[in-house]
């Protein structure tokens, strides 16, 4: 597939998809959705990719959000039909089962907000921003918003942020468990790709298990969660990464993982 709307490049294990529409903030709009898709699909069957890191082009942006101007031209069906799209594209995000690591330059409003919460988790650099501004337009947040963000924030303060439409800060964000690291923002992509080749040289049955069991455990309660790691952690004891990861530590030597 011939990207028009993102980047996609392999660098030292790590996937980089970058939202490549500058002059509109790089907006969302269906022909975008289907290229971030297609790289997730591409990601998810490459053993090159081990890491998938998403940022946007430009100084200023993320991703503001869902283009605007598509809006007009909806109705009740094709809205749903534009949301489902966004939750089925987002859903597969946040299940790909690599690590996905945030790389927030800008404004992260709206779909670009929602975005990044369906990430592992998020860098931000110090000028970023972030939002459910939608009220301000008469709707509400449709890609995941109100849901991912009342998880991660708590109820109240996503009511405080989608009801208002107000952003908040790097900082603010930071400091509400939304955002997991801050940068200077000429420092934040080289800072993100620190972390994400660590990660690429970890296990990837490790990452993968760790993954899964984050995400599903979140919604059980704690007894249930818990068995689901003690079945996960046994598991892991029949691979190699094991096997390999506990000699390397003994022999005092940097371990081969083999992602089996």
């Amino acid at each position: 597939m011939n990207y028009e709307n993102v980047l996609f490049e392999i660098q030292d294990g790590v996937g980089i998809l970058t939202f490549n529409r500058p002059k509109v903030l790089n907006a969302l709009n269906p022909p975008t959705l289907d290229e971030v898709a297609d790289v997730i699909e591409r990601a998810a069957g490459d053993d090159s990719v081990r890491v998938l890191v998403i940022t946007g082009a430009g100084e200023k942006a993320f991703v503001a959000g869902a283009d605007i101007n598509e809006f007009l031209k909806l109705n009740i069906l094709s809205a749903r039909q534009f949301a489902e799209k966004a939750h089925r594209i987002f859903f597969d995000l946040e299940h790909l089962p690599k690590p996905v690591i945030a790389c927030v330059n800008g404004f992260a409003l709206g779909g670009g907000c929602e975005v990044a919460m369906a990430c592992d988790f998020i860098y931000a650099s110090d000028k970023a921003r972030f939002g459910q501004p939608e009220v301000n337009l008469g709707i509400l947040p449709g890609f995941g918003g109100t849901q991912r963000l009342s998880r991660l924030v708590g109820r109240g303060k996503a009511k405080e942020i989608c009801m208002t439409g107000e952003m908040i800060d790097a900082q603010e964000a930071l400091n509400f468990g939304l955002v997991a690291r801050i940068f200077p923002a000429d420092r934040l992509f080289e800072e993100t790709m620190k972390v994400a080749r660590v990660l690429a040289s970890k296990s990837a049955v490790s990452l993968r298990s760790i993954k899964k069991v984050i995400n599903c455990g979140a919604d059980m309660d704690l007894r249930n969660g818990c068995a689901l790691e003690a079945e996960a952690f046994a598991i892991s004891f029949g691979t190699h990464d094991m096997r390999e990861g506990v000699n390397a530590f003994l022999e005092k030597r940097k371990p081969e993982f083999k992602g089996t």
